[in-house]
């Protein structure tokens, strides 16, 4: 499970980060509000736990922007602020979940745990599809005219750019969204797998191509004659 922590204490943050990864879990960290949403937006992780006081933006604001855009990411709200209306207020905001400081790690593993055994949404199962293809997550299996097998790296990197399409994405977001955030892969790696994907595409008789924007990064657009 990969994990987003979003939390302004950098020694509360880092201690926790290194006791979920102990534990197992996969964990890129953020200090900053406006960085953690932006990290959220990329929609490459499948929790978040989120400090309700930030600086930039605070946790309610990154909530109520996370939930107007769709996105259904589960949130567990990590917080001082443990009256009942802050609880009120950050659930009905749309945390999925709501820890009072100071807590037991265990306690905060047991409730990752159980938001990770919720059924997904209906709409989470879905296909990703833009423009002609439509990849199933599932089975790595990758449809237009015809389909094809992805490996596993293959089909992470194509959801990327499928949940960020005609965005310009650098090569240092590709890198940590995919590898993630403390990977030793080089850029260089990148750049294979966009030949792979580029191929695959190809191979299906896509019209999508995946663009190179010089010095930055890749682009996934739709070339609609």
């Amino acid at each position: 499970m990969r994990i987003l922590l979003i939390e302004d204490n950098k020694k509360v943050c880092d201690s926790l980060s290194y006791q979920l990864k102990k534990e197992g879990f996969i964990v890129e960290s953020s200090y900053d509000g406006e960085e953690g949403l932006q990290f959220i937006y990329q929609q490459s992780h499948d929790l978040v736990l989120l400090d309700r006081i930030l600086p930039g933006l605070d946790g309610i604001e990154i909530l109520k922007e996370t939930r107007s855009r769709g996105i259904s990411i589960p949130i567990i709200l990590i917080t001082a602020l443990g009256e009942l209306d802050d609880k009120i207020m950050g659930l009905d905001t749309g945390a999925d979940d709501y820890l009072v400081k100071p807590f037991e790690f265990q306690e905060l593993v047991a409730r990752i745990r159980s938001i990770h055994r919720r059924p997904q949404k209906w709409e989470e199962d879905k296909p990703l599809s833009y423009g002609d293809i439509t990849l199933d997550e599932k089975q790595n299996l990758l449809y237009c005219e015809s389909s094809c097998l992805l490996s596993v790296k293959e089909s992470q990197l194509l959801q990327f750019f499928l949940k960020n399409p005609e965005k310009t994405l650098p090569r240092s977001m590709i890198l940590s969204s995919v590898w993630g955030a403390n990977t030793t892969v080089e850029d260089g790696n990148v750049d294979n797998y966009i030949f792979l994907l580029r191929r695959k595409l190809k191979a299906i008789k896509s019209r999508l191509s995946i663009t190179t924007v010089y010095r930055v990064g890749y682009r996934l657009e739709d070339k609609v004659e």
